[in-house]
């Protein structure tokens, strides 16, 4: 244990008896399982693109100590001194994801990276953990001003200004998760029943569409519906669930990451159930959902609605990227790139995830038995 005792007045020494440690820790091993995943896959990916073999490994490890020092840097700040950081964190990210349609780097067909010091940036990744701050800002000092419509609405118009740039990389599912998110806060904040009718409605009008307008979004769709069509990296994972059993072919014996164009990213849950078993895969699962629901019950006595609002904004976060990506390896959803939370290679997604998980800590911390409101 960290050398401080409970009479330390220190800034360290009051972060240590407030911040909830469980969920550091946690956070701390998904960290960990990623590096050892990306260890896993990295090189085979790395050999099949032509690179050298650790080229992957060494880009993420680039990333493990800014991801660290945000993890734990950010979960001392104060409330205070989380909203302004986040305030100041947007104005950048939404300015930085702008200029993706101008500058950005095109990869597949979708413009949403940026070349910064020989590394690539998506900054819509930086925008999740800041948005989630700002629209939790908005409708929170609306209902202490009597004006909650007016937080709303403006919290609304940032969805919609993001969910408009993030459409144009294109983005669709950032777009989707950036939705739900804010939608799962309006919720709690005391969204009417019949707008739950409406929004729901309005997001299946939205999907419709993309349906319709991007021939991506229906290529997936169709090849999902369709028990009879070839979905070449749901087959191939579907094969590595069932070769790796309860315990796994053991580490560095599976074949799947060789065949999976994104066995580093998307399906990185697949190479872990060929190599590690269906048991690690079921513990990692459990580890997301026990940050989601300790968070959610510590809540309940939580009483400033910023700190509410954004707690249910961080944990539906990491909640509903963890479900699709699972989702999509078990073949229950339609594929969709989208990275398992601090698992999934990606320098951007790593950091921008550390910081979101530094800002609930730190607002969590007001919440720990002991600690002064």
């Amino acid at each position: 244990m960290i050398g401080f005792g409970r009479t330390d007045r220190s800034t360290l020494g009051h972060w240590w008896w407030t911040v909830d440690r469980f969920a550091l820790f946690a956070f701390i091993v998904l960290i960990g399982i990623g590096i050892t995943l990306t260890l896993a896959a990295g090189p085979a990916t790395a050999h099949r693109k032509g690179l050298e073999s650790f080229f992957f490994v060494q880009r993420q490890l680039v990333f493990l100590a800014p991801a660290i020092f945000a993890l734990i840097g950010l979960s001392i700040l104060s409330v205070a001194q989380v909203r302004r950081v986040a305030i100041v964190g947007f104005v950048l990210a939404f300015g930085a994801t702008a200029a993706t349609l101008v500058v950005g780097v095109d990869v597949n067909g979708a413009s949403r990276w940026i070349r910064f010091a020989g590394l690539s940036l998506q900054p819509s990744e930086f925008l999740k953990p800041t948005f989630i701050v700002v629209t939790a800002w908005l409708i929170a000092s609306g209902r202490r001003e009597d004006a909650s419509l007016t937080g709303i609405v403006a919290s609304g118009a940032v969805c919609v200004a993001i969910v408009g740039i993030l459409a144009m990389q294109p983005d669709i599912g950032m777009s989707l998760v950036v939705t739900c998110v804010w939608a799962a806060q309006y919720f709690v904040a005391g969204m009417p029943l019949a707008l739950v009718a409406g929004m729901a409605a309005l997001g299946a009008g939205a999907l419709f569409a993309a349906y319709n307008l991007f021939d991506h979004v229906r290529e997936r769709f169709d090849r999902f519906l369709d028990p009879g069509a070839e979905n070449y990296q749901v087959d191939r994972a579907l094969e590595a669930f069932e070769a790796g059993g309860l315990t796994g072919a053991g580490p560095g014996q599976g074949e799947v990451k060789y065949l999976l164009p994104d066995g580093h990213t998307d399906f990185i849950f697949a190479v872990a159930a060929e190599e590690f078993g269906a048991l690690a895969c079921v513990a990692g699962i459990m580890i997301f959902a026990v940050i989601v629901v300790r968070g959610l019950l510590r809540l309940r006595r939580e009483e400033d609605l910023f700190v509410v609002l954004c707690c249910t904004g961080f944990l539906a976060l990491f909640g509903l990227q963890a479900a699709v990506n699972i989702g999509v390896n078990l073949n229950l959803l339609p594929t969709k790139g989208m990275t398992l939370p601090f698992i999934s290679y990606g320098g951007s997604s790593l950091l921008a995830l550390s910081i979101s998980a530094g800002f609930l800590l730190a607002l969590m911390r007001r919440q720990t038995p002991g600690a002064t409101r």
